[in-house]
């Protein structure tokens, strides 16, 4: 199929410069189709290939603008929805630029609704405009009975699932940045960790299938302190191969470093840790408990600390990530950060190695300065 496709185009595959997938979410088998056909493509000729998150391809069908939180919803079967939202602008030479305001995540479908309409504020807030919501995906159509659209918000009734298109048009915008990922680095995008119980699982009494845990019960950061460490050390050493030790936490403390805590139902769920330097604050550290992961929460960090840098007037975020870490990289990527840089042997690694890092930037809209701490809790 592919090299019909190029001969109708009259090219030969020597002159492909890269591969752009939809890399999900979406169903497990298909999204690692994808990602294997396009590896094996890039592999062969080559070349590097261009990740395409599904739900921003989906956005970009809609035709929202600068006024509009585009909310995409795509059927994750189950009574579940694949939900996120984007902003779209305009980059400093005309070019379209997005603004990740939720990346994707597993919600319940009834959820979706009260969701939205909880977060659309804090979005407001932060573009500095009263944000509409614009609705796209082909969950509110599945779940009409559970997602109920309020009044006033608007639907892209046209916009339901991925078009090739959409993701030719967001790969080669991609690629005109330099967002290339090496093929050997490409995976798809998974947000939902499992799709049936274990066998111990089920003699519990926990049939049916796995489901997605409750968004809605609101999450605000709040200041680290010693009564915190105990937990905090816990949570860094289960999600971290190579984990920051209680005096490193002792000490970002006494240094006088932004330390913050997210709190579900009585325990830490995640925190992130600060340093402010003159022009920007540097994202030392940032986890969310494994079993937490995939509800937001690291989001909802992420914009805490984007809005602690602003407050101050720096002018981004920087932080460092391993390569290996796909999912992370991904995370980051997908919030608007860019690789600005290398670090040569940065990270240690397994038997005694090193690991280089990845240099990432987020430079913030200075417009949004004045939007209120915790908005986006």
């Amino acid at each position: 199929m592919a090299n019909e496709l190029l001969a109708e185009a009259g090219l030969a595959p020597t002159a492909l410069q890269a591969v752009a997938f939809g890399q999900g979410p979406g169903g497990f088998t298909g999204l690692r189709v994808a990602c294997g056909v396009a590896q094996g493509m890039a592999m062969g000729l080559g070349i590097p290939v261009l990740p395409v998150v599904s739900h921003q391809a989906v956005a970009a069908q809609a035709g929202g603008g600068p006024d509009d939180a585009i909310v995409v919803a795509l059927d994750a079967r189950m009574n579940e929805v694949y939900l996120a939202v984007y902003r779209q602008g305009t980059g400093p030479t005309g070019e379209p630029a997005w603004d990740t305001l939720q990346a994707p995540l597993l919600i319940a479908a009834a959820e979706v609704a009260p969701w939205t309409a909880h977060h659309l504020p804090a979005w407001s807030r932060a573009a500095g405009r009263p944000l509409q919501a614009l609705l796209a995906g082909d969950a509110w159509d599945a779940y009409a009975a559970e997602m109920t659209i309020p009044a006033g918000w608007r639907r892209a009734a046209e916009a339901r699932r991925p078009e090739a298109a959409s993701v030719a048009r967001l790969a080669s915008q991609a690629w005109q940045r330099g967002e290339t990922v090496p093929p050997e680095l490409a995976a798809p995008l998974y947000v939902r960790d499992k799709v049936a119980f274990t066998t111990a699982e089920r003699l519990r009494g926990e049939g049916g299938n796995p489901k997605a845990q409750s968004t809605l019960a609101p999450v605000c950061p709040q200041p680290l302190t010693d009564a915190d460490l105990d937990e905090v050390v816990a949570l860094e050493a289960n999600v971290q191969a190579f984990p920051w030790t209680r005096g490193n936490f002792t000490d970002a403390l006494a240094a006088g470093y932004g330390a913050w805590t997210l709190r579900r139902e009585g325990r830490v769920a995640g925190f992130c840790i600060l340093m402010f330097a003159p022009d920007v604050a540097h994202l030392l550290v940032i986890a969310v408990a494994r079993d937490l992961h995939r509800q937001g929460l690291g989001s909802v960090l992420l914009d805490w600390c984007e809005q602690q840098a602003r407050e101050r007037g720096l002018e981004g975020v920087l932080l460092e990530v391993r390569p290996s870490n796909v999912s992370a990289v991904e995370f980051y990527k997908a919030r608007g950060y860019l690789q600005i840089g290398l670090r040569r042997g940065y990270y240690p690694a397994e038997k005694g190695g090193r690991e280089d890092a990845l240099v990432m930037q987020k430079r913030l809209d200075a417009a949004a300065a004045a939007a209120p701490a915790g908005a986006s809790a």
